[in-house]
Protein backbone atom coordinates (compact mmCIF):
# COMPACT_ATOMS: atom_id res chain seq x y z
CA UNK A 1 0.00 0.00 0.00
CA UNK A 2 2.83 2.38 0.86
CA UNK A 3 4.49 1.73 -2.54
CA UNK A 4 1.23 2.47 -4.37
CA UNK A 5 0.79 5.75 -2.49
CA UNK A 6 4.26 6.77 -3.62
CA UNK A 7 4.01 5.58 -7.21
CA UNK A 8 0.64 7.14 -8.04
CA UNK A 9 1.84 10.75 -7.55
CA UNK A 10 5.02 9.92 -9.49
CA UNK A 11 3.02 8.49 -12.40
CA UNK A 12 0.72 11.51 -12.41
CA UNK A 13 3.69 13.86 -12.37
CA UNK A 14 5.32 11.93 -15.22
CA UNK A 15 2.14 12.27 -17.29
CA UNK A 16 1.97 16.01 -16.58
CA UNK A 17 5.58 16.44 -17.72
CA UNK A 18 5.57 14.06 -20.70
CA UNK A 19 2.19 14.92 -22.25
CA UNK A 20 3.09 18.50 -23.34
CA UNK A 21 6.27 17.14 -24.94
CA UNK A 22 4.29 14.54 -26.89
CA UNK A 23 1.74 17.18 -27.90
CA UNK A 24 4.55 19.48 -29.08
CA UNK A 25 6.25 16.68 -31.02
CA UNK A 26 3.00 15.65 -32.75
CA UNK A 27 2.24 19.29 -33.55
CA UNK A 28 5.56 19.58 -35.36
CA UNK A 29 4.20 17.22 -38.06
CA UNK A 30 0.92 19.12 -38.58
CA UNK A 31 0.06 22.00 -40.86
CA UNK A 32 -1.22 25.24 -39.32
CA UNK A 33 -4.77 24.41 -40.43
CA UNK A 34 -4.57 21.00 -38.82
CA UNK A 35 -3.13 22.45 -35.60
CA UNK A 36 -6.11 24.80 -35.23
CA UNK A 37 -8.70 22.28 -36.39
CA UNK A 38 -7.56 19.30 -34.32
CA UNK A 39 -4.78 20.24 -31.90
CA UNK A 40 -5.22 17.14 -29.72
CA UNK A 41 -5.30 14.43 -32.37
CA UNK A 42 -2.60 12.57 -34.27
CA UNK A 43 -1.43 14.19 -37.53
CA UNK A 44 -3.05 12.89 -40.69
CA UNK A 45 0.37 12.45 -42.31
CA UNK A 46 3.82 12.64 -40.74
CA UNK A 47 5.58 15.17 -42.95
CA UNK A 48 8.90 16.93 -42.37
CA UNK A 49 7.99 20.28 -43.95
CA UNK A 50 7.90 22.05 -40.59
CA UNK A 51 11.35 20.75 -39.64
CA UNK A 52 12.78 21.82 -43.00
CA UNK A 53 11.19 25.25 -42.65
CA UNK A 54 12.43 25.73 -39.09
CA UNK A 55 15.92 24.48 -39.94
CA UNK A 56 16.37 26.60 -43.08
CA UNK A 57 13.90 29.50 -43.13
CA UNK A 58 14.19 30.43 -39.45
CA UNK A 59 17.94 29.73 -39.03
CA UNK A 60 17.42 26.98 -36.46
CA UNK A 61 20.08 24.92 -38.27
CA UNK A 62 22.91 27.46 -37.86
CA UNK A 63 21.78 28.28 -34.32
CA UNK A 64 21.75 24.57 -33.49
CA UNK A 65 25.39 24.27 -34.59
CA UNK A 66 26.31 27.44 -32.66
CA UNK A 67 24.77 25.97 -29.51
CA UNK A 68 26.66 22.72 -30.01
CA UNK A 69 29.89 24.72 -30.34
CA UNK A 70 29.47 26.91 -27.25
CA UNK A 71 28.09 24.02 -25.18
CA UNK A 72 30.94 21.67 -26.08
CA UNK A 73 33.70 24.24 -25.71
CA UNK A 74 32.26 25.67 -22.48
CA UNK A 75 31.96 22.20 -20.95
CA UNK A 76 35.52 21.27 -21.93
CA UNK A 77 36.90 24.53 -20.53
CA UNK A 78 35.05 23.91 -17.26
CA UNK A 79 36.85 20.57 -16.93
CA UNK A 80 40.22 21.98 -18.00
CA UNK A 81 40.03 24.64 -15.30
CA UNK A 82 38.00 22.75 -12.73
CA UNK A 83 39.79 19.38 -12.42
CA UNK A 84 43.31 20.71 -11.61
CA UNK A 85 41.87 23.36 -9.30
CA UNK A 86 39.76 20.78 -7.44
CA UNK A 87 42.81 18.55 -7.01
CA UNK A 88 44.95 21.43 -5.76
CA UNK A 89 42.32 22.51 -3.23
CA UNK A 90 41.54 19.02 -1.99
CA UNK A 91 44.97 17.35 -1.99
CA UNK A 92 47.73 19.96 -1.89
CA UNK A 93 46.18 21.87 1.00
CA UNK A 94 48.32 24.96 0.42
CA UNK A 95 48.03 28.07 2.53
CA UNK A 96 44.75 29.74 1.69
CA UNK A 97 43.25 26.71 -0.06
CA UNK A 98 40.27 26.68 2.27
CA UNK A 99 39.71 30.40 1.73
CA UNK A 100 39.90 29.84 -2.03
CA UNK A 101 37.37 27.01 -1.87
CA UNK A 102 35.00 29.11 0.22
CA UNK A 103 35.40 31.93 -2.30
CA UNK A 104 34.28 29.60 -5.08
CA UNK A 105 31.31 28.53 -2.96
CA UNK A 106 30.41 32.16 -2.31
CA UNK A 107 30.60 32.87 -6.05
CA UNK A 108 27.85 30.29 -6.59
CA UNK A 109 25.53 32.38 -4.41
CA UNK A 110 25.93 35.58 -6.45
CA UNK A 111 23.12 36.06 -9.02
CA UNK A 112 24.64 36.12 -12.50
CA UNK A 113 22.36 38.98 -13.51
CA UNK A 114 24.49 41.33 -11.39
CA UNK A 115 27.44 40.79 -13.70
CA UNK A 116 25.77 41.17 -17.08
CA UNK A 117 26.31 44.93 -17.51
CA UNK A 118 29.97 44.97 -16.29
CA UNK A 119 30.65 41.88 -18.39
CA UNK A 120 29.19 43.55 -21.48
CA UNK A 121 31.46 46.59 -21.13
CA UNK A 122 34.47 44.41 -20.31
CA UNK A 123 34.03 42.32 -23.45
CA UNK A 124 33.36 45.46 -25.49
CA UNK A 125 36.66 46.92 -24.23
CA UNK A 126 38.54 43.84 -25.44
CA UNK A 127 36.55 43.71 -28.71
CA UNK A 128 35.10 40.31 -27.77
CA UNK A 129 31.40 40.97 -28.29
CA UNK A 130 29.54 38.92 -30.89
CA UNK A 131 32.11 36.15 -30.49
CA UNK A 132 31.16 32.52 -29.89
CA UNK A 133 34.60 31.76 -28.42
CA UNK A 134 34.16 34.57 -25.88
CA UNK A 135 30.65 33.37 -25.04
CA UNK A 136 32.00 29.86 -24.44
CA UNK A 137 34.63 31.29 -22.11
CA UNK A 138 31.98 33.28 -20.23
CA UNK A 139 29.87 30.14 -19.85
CA UNK A 140 32.86 28.18 -18.55
CA UNK A 141 33.95 30.84 -16.06
CA UNK A 142 30.40 31.21 -14.74
CA UNK A 143 30.21 27.46 -13.98
CA UNK A 144 33.74 26.80 -12.73
CA UNK A 145 32.67 27.23 -9.06
CA UNK A 146 29.92 24.63 -9.50
CA UNK A 147 32.30 22.27 -11.30
CA UNK A 148 34.89 22.60 -8.54
CA UNK A 149 32.25 22.02 -5.88
CA UNK A 150 31.08 18.77 -7.52
CA UNK A 151 34.50 17.34 -8.40
CA UNK A 152 36.07 18.24 -5.05
CA UNK A 153 33.40 16.25 -3.21
CA UNK A 154 34.36 13.19 -5.27
CA UNK A 155 38.09 13.66 -4.77
CA UNK A 156 37.54 13.52 -1.01
CA UNK A 157 36.66 9.85 -1.42
CA UNK A 158 39.76 8.86 -3.41
CA UNK A 159 42.17 6.92 -1.11
CA UNK A 160 45.37 8.89 -0.56
CA UNK A 161 47.30 5.61 -0.36
CA UNK A 162 46.93 5.18 -4.13
CA UNK A 163 48.50 8.55 -4.77
CA UNK A 164 51.28 7.90 -2.27
CA UNK A 165 52.07 4.56 -3.93
CA UNK A 166 52.16 6.21 -7.36
CA UNK A 167 54.46 8.96 -6.03
CA UNK A 168 56.84 6.35 -4.58
CA UNK A 169 56.95 4.69 -8.01
CA UNK A 170 58.14 8.00 -9.45
CA UNK A 171 54.92 9.29 -11.03
CA UNK A 172 54.73 13.09 -11.33
CA UNK A 173 51.92 15.11 -9.70
CA UNK A 174 50.33 15.61 -13.12
CA UNK A 175 50.54 11.89 -13.79
CA UNK A 176 48.88 11.17 -10.45
CA UNK A 177 46.12 13.64 -11.25
CA UNK A 178 45.33 12.47 -14.78
CA UNK A 179 46.16 8.75 -14.53
CA UNK A 180 45.11 7.91 -10.97
CA UNK A 181 42.67 10.48 -9.58
CA UNK A 182 40.75 11.58 -12.68
CA UNK A 183 39.60 8.05 -13.71
CA UNK A 184 38.41 7.43 -10.14
CA UNK A 185 36.20 10.52 -10.13
CA UNK A 186 34.68 9.75 -13.54
CA UNK A 187 31.15 9.78 -12.15
CA UNK A 188 31.63 13.26 -10.74
CA UNK A 189 33.14 14.53 -13.99
CA UNK A 190 30.24 13.11 -16.02
CA UNK A 191 27.70 14.56 -13.59
CA UNK A 192 29.25 18.03 -13.65
CA UNK A 193 29.70 17.93 -17.43
CA UNK A 194 26.10 16.98 -18.16
CA UNK A 195 24.63 19.54 -15.76
CA UNK A 196 26.91 22.22 -17.20
CA UNK A 197 26.11 21.23 -20.78
CA UNK A 198 22.36 21.37 -20.15
CA UNK A 199 22.74 24.81 -18.55
CA UNK A 200 24.79 26.09 -21.51
CA UNK A 201 22.40 24.58 -24.05
CA UNK A 202 19.38 26.25 -22.42
CA UNK A 203 21.06 29.59 -21.65
CA UNK A 204 19.37 32.61 -23.19
CA UNK A 205 20.10 35.95 -21.58
CA UNK A 206 23.91 36.09 -21.88
CA UNK A 207 23.69 34.93 -25.49
CA UNK A 208 21.09 37.62 -26.17
CA UNK A 209 23.28 40.31 -24.61
CA UNK A 210 26.71 39.30 -25.89
CA UNK A 211 25.84 38.15 -29.43
CA UNK A 212 24.69 40.71 -32.00
CA UNK A 213 24.75 38.94 -35.39
CA UNK A 214 21.81 36.77 -36.36
CA UNK A 215 24.21 34.24 -37.86
CA UNK A 216 25.79 33.73 -34.44
CA UNK A 217 22.61 33.32 -32.43
CA UNK A 218 22.41 30.31 -30.19
CA UNK A 219 19.36 28.08 -30.12
CA UNK A 220 17.70 29.89 -27.21
CA UNK A 221 17.81 33.26 -28.99
CA UNK A 222 16.74 31.74 -32.31
CA UNK A 223 13.77 30.04 -30.66
CA UNK A 224 12.67 33.35 -29.15
CA UNK A 225 12.76 34.96 -32.61
CA UNK A 226 10.87 32.00 -34.07
CA UNK A 227 8.27 32.33 -31.32
CA UNK A 228 7.73 35.98 -32.25
CA UNK A 229 7.44 35.09 -35.93
CA UNK A 230 4.97 32.31 -35.14
CA UNK A 231 2.64 34.81 -33.48
CA UNK A 232 2.58 37.13 -36.49
CA UNK A 233 3.04 34.66 -39.36
CA UNK A 234 1.11 31.71 -37.90
CA UNK A 235 4.21 29.51 -38.19
CA UNK A 236 3.09 27.27 -35.34
CA UNK A 237 4.16 24.06 -37.02
CA UNK A 238 7.66 25.45 -37.53
CA UNK A 239 7.70 26.59 -33.91
CA UNK A 240 6.80 23.11 -32.65
CA UNK A 241 9.44 21.64 -34.95
CA UNK A 242 12.07 24.06 -33.67
CA UNK A 243 11.16 23.24 -30.08
CA UNK A 244 11.44 19.54 -30.87
CA UNK A 245 14.89 20.08 -32.39
CA UNK A 246 15.96 21.96 -29.26
CA UNK A 247 14.57 19.42 -26.79
CA UNK A 248 15.49 16.11 -28.43
CA UNK A 249 19.29 16.35 -27.78
CA UNK A 250 18.71 16.97 -24.07
CA UNK A 251 16.30 14.03 -23.83
CA UNK A 252 18.83 11.78 -25.57
CA UNK A 253 21.66 12.90 -23.27
CA UNK A 254 19.62 12.24 -20.13
CA UNK A 255 18.42 8.90 -21.48
CA UNK A 256 22.00 7.79 -22.11
CA UNK A 257 23.65 9.21 -18.99
CA UNK A 258 20.85 9.14 -16.41
CA UNK A 259 22.50 6.19 -14.63
CA UNK A 260 25.74 8.14 -14.31
CA UNK A 261 23.91 11.24 -13.11
CA UNK A 262 22.04 9.33 -10.39
CA UNK A 263 25.21 7.49 -9.39
CA UNK A 264 27.20 10.69 -9.37
CA UNK A 265 24.71 12.58 -7.23
CA UNK A 266 24.57 9.80 -4.63
CA UNK A 267 28.34 9.14 -4.57
CA UNK A 268 29.09 12.82 -4.25
CA UNK A 269 26.87 13.05 -1.20
CA UNK A 270 28.97 10.45 0.66
CA UNK A 271 31.93 11.96 2.39
CA UNK A 272 35.08 9.98 2.82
Amino acid sequence: MSQISVRIPLVLWAIIVIYPLIWMFLGSFKSNAEIFASPWTLPETFELDNFISAWSDYNIGSSFMNSIFVTTLGTILCLVFGIPTSYAIERLRFKGSEVLFNTYLAAMMIPSVLGWIPLFFLLAHFNMLDNLWALSLVYAVSHIPFTIFIITSFMENVPKELEEAAAIDGMSPYGILFKIVTPMVKSGIITASILNAVAFWNEYFMALILLQSESKNTLGVAMDLLNQNAQYNSAWGALFAGLSIAVIPIIIIFAIFQRYIAKGMTEGAVKG
